[in-house]
């Protein structure tokens, strides 16, 4: 069972210099990744459900700080060596995936090939609007930049000629150090983004309320697999560990129900700053897995 730690692109960790040391503890303590989530504004006022709290709402708001996510982990993997990089989740829709391939395959290419890119539709519109990015049409349009996206981390001409992508008559280099391309993790809980993970996706990212919950999301899971006839061993499941709450017997019923990795939020572990935090837990909990 692997651990990581989230989000990292917010709070304490985007101090001057915090990240340059905190990142480098996590690996010596055996911590297998770090994970972030994006947003690039937070409106004072919304009308958008946030379908991952029962208020609706999200938990941060536009008066907190936090940085893109990808400055992040390119400002991780500069101070590290093994520990992995995941976005949790980007959001695909409101990016010009030229872009996002490009800096995905960049970051894949100076780690040394430890991205897991996150990837997901998103929700608030009025973000998308502040971006001018259409809302529409979001399920079709990610299913076809991960494709494209997926060409172009090949290194080899691409031609790829869809409803949303023209792209032809170039390469991009250096091609992703993974092949044949960066890991998709798709997140989401939704059937579109259940769809999404068996059709497109190297793993899944869950969001879930709890342990029976999650054990509904993987049936559902096994049923899409079934459907389309993917191996669900394929794919490589990320969710969340209330260990404040679960504690290791959470751990073990998570990896039973067919989790291999799980995430961990400092601030949930209630353990005091960052730095004593993670050590109280790998001593009490990482290093018991």
């Amino acid at each position: 069972m692997h651990v990581g730690i989230v989000p990292i692109n917010s709070g304490h960790y985007i101090q001057p210099k915090f990240i340059s040391r905190f990142a480098p503890l996590l690996e010596e303590l055996g911590f297998e990744s770090v994970w972030t989530f994006e947003h690039v504004i937070v409106p004072d006022d919304y009308t958008s459900e946030y379908p991952y709290n029962p208020s609706g709402k999200l938990a941060l708001s536009g008066s907190d700080r936090f940085v893109d996510p990808l400055i992040a982990l390119s400002w991780v993997a500069a101070c590290t060596d093994t520990l992995r990089l995941g976005t949790g989740v980007n959001i695909l829709t409101q990016t010009n995936p030229l872009y996002l391939a490009k800096q995905a395959s960049s970051i894949d290419h100076l780690s040394g090939g430890r991205l897991m890119l996150g990837l997901g539709v998103g929700w608030l519109k009025e973000e998308f609007d502040a971006l001018g990015v259409p809302f529409d049409e979001r399920g079709a349009r990610a299913d076809e930049y991960i494709d494209a996206m997926t060409q172009a981390w090949s290194g080899d001409p691409i031609d790829y000629r869809g409803r949303f992508v023209d792209w032809r008559g170039f390469r991009m280099l250096p091609a992703s150090t993974q092949q044949p391309r960066v890991p998709i993790i798709v997140g989401g809980t939704s059937p579109a983004a259940i769809r999404r993970v068996v059709a497109r996706g190297d793993g899944w990212y869950v969001i879930h309320r709890d342990l029976e919950h999650f054990r509904q999301l993987m049936d559902a899971l096994r049923a899409e697999c079934d459907r389309a006839g993917r191996d669900i061993n394929e794919l490589e499941i990320t969710a969340y560990w209330n260990y404040h709450r679960e504690g290791l017997e959470g751990a073990k019923a998570y990896e039973e129900a067919g989790v291999h990795r799980l995430l961990v939020n400092v601030q949930a572990l209630r353990m005091g700053d960052p730095e004593a935090a993670v050590r109280q837990f790998a001593d009490e909990a990482l290093n018991h897995l």
